[in-house]
């Protein structure tokens, strides 16, 4: 999936009292695996001031996926792997989705109206995209690039999602979800890892939310064209509200992809 180049003369969204985009946890991990986490953040640039929220919204999931942060902050140690940690909020851009996404920005977030992001032209939707989605994901490029074996490398999309919508009303019984779009290999094998290990836990497939290359970003650019195992990963924010509870899942899921591995890469009998 292609994305556009940054455009010379687009207007600057971060001042230099703003931190960058990207923090990299574990730079010099060995491990394996590299996280990533898209909506880990929820900081906003000074120049945007609050978007014309409260407070209280940014402590919701359309501001940031509650918890996840710090379950990949708890598995980026038990794996000793890179950790690419978004900063800013996913009310000002959504760093898992491409720049021709409608959600990309979001006017009304989960029946919310975000005034700040209403009726934006083109030239500061691309200000957001320079200044924020392009830095990211361009660090995540170079830290798969580094990788000392980079065909060896396997990347886990850390995030979570609330147990019900307003906007739909409906609740969502699972409590963990693998998605994948052409390259299945990872994601079924966790979601079987988990189910044996766990299997009081409802575990999906492409739920509560599809992939593909409108909706996520690092599937199709940093994924599927590295021919990397890989898997987004949705753990429902009830279940890792706190420290203990993110620690709790970081070794479910550590544990879960040592599972997957042994099954897939066991030698032919």
């Amino acid at each position: 999936m292609g994305e556009p180049e940054p455009q010379a003369g687009t207007t600057a969204l971060l001042s230099p009292a703003d931190p960058p985009p990207c923090e990299i946890v574990n730079p010099d991990g060995q491990g394996r695996v590299v996280l990533i986490c898209e909506h880990g953040g929820r900081l906003l640039p000074q120049s945007l001031g609050d978007l014309g929220l409260s407070a209280e919204e940014f402590d919701r999931h359309i501001a940031w996926d509650i918890g996840a942060a710090g379950v990949a902050r708890a598995m980026s140690d038990m794996l000793d792997a890179p950790l690419l940690l978004q900063r800013y909020s996913r009310l000002v851009i959504d760093c898992n989705r491409s720049l021709s996404a409608p959600d990309l920005i979001p006017e009304v977030a989960d029946g919310t109206p975000v005034p700040g992001n209403s009726a934006l032209s083109a030239a500061q939707r691309q200000a957001r995209f320079d200044s924020i989605l392009a830095p990211y994901h361009d660090a995540v490029k170079r830290v798969l690039d580094a990788r000392p074996d980079p065909q060896n490398t396997i990347i886990l999309m850390i995030h979570s999602f609330t147990p019900r919508l307003q906007s739909l009303g409906d609740t969502r019984p699972m409590q963990l979800g693998f998605l994948f779009n052409r390259d299945p290999r990872l994601g079924r094998a966790m979601v079987a890892a988990v189910r044996t290990e766990n299997p009081a836990l409802i575990v999906t497939e492409n739920a509560p939310y599809q992939c593909s290359d409108l909706t996520d970003y690092a599937v199709p650019v940093h994924a599927e064209p590295r021919g990397l195992l890989h898997t987004l990963v949705e753990i429902r924010n009830d279940q890792i509200a706190t420290p203990d509870a993110q620690e709790a899942w970081a070794k479910i899921l550590t544990r879960a992809l040592a599972r997957a591995l042994n099954t897939l890469e066991e030698p032919a009998r």
